[in-house]
């Protein structure tokens, strides 16, 4: 897992976590599933580069 890779992941699931907390205290359910998703799409892809580098070793 490359360290711009990490970063990138990092940055999504932070804005992720931003948009949801942001949501829920303006009460816009659509903002924080937004931010929901945004994490869930970071956690994936650091699942994925993970998984490459078991593969790399």
């Amino acid at each position: 897992m490359g360290i711009d890779d990490k970063i990138a992941n990092a940055s999504e699931d932070a804005a992720g976590k931003l948009k949801e907390g942001a949501g829920r205290a303006t009460d816009d359910e659509r903002l924080e599933a937004e931010g929901r998703n945004d994490q869930a799409k970071a956690s994936l892809k650091q699942a994925g580069e993970k998984i490459k580098d078991a593969f790399k070793s």
